[in-house]
């Protein structure tokens, strides 16, 4: 299933992960938040938390 996390408006949104290659080559993990649990639903990464946008509700991650 994956992490969920529900916003301050009461809309749950859940995390995923996806691997893209970058135009220099280089692999990447990037995390995305979808209304929507999908194929590439993960958890919680360590060392990243949660933090939501004050105007939109939309959460994302944020490093260290």
């Amino acid at each position: 299933m994956g992490y969920s996390h529900q916003n301050s408006k009461g809309k749950t949104y859940f995390l995923h992960s996806k691997d893209v290659v970058l135009k220099g080559g280089r692999n990447q993990t990037i995390y995305y938040f979808a209304k929507e649990a999908k194929a590439g639903a993960c958890d919680l990464p360590a060392g990243k938390t949660v933090v939501e946008n004050t105007k939109t509700g939309l959460p994302f991650l944020k490093g260290k």
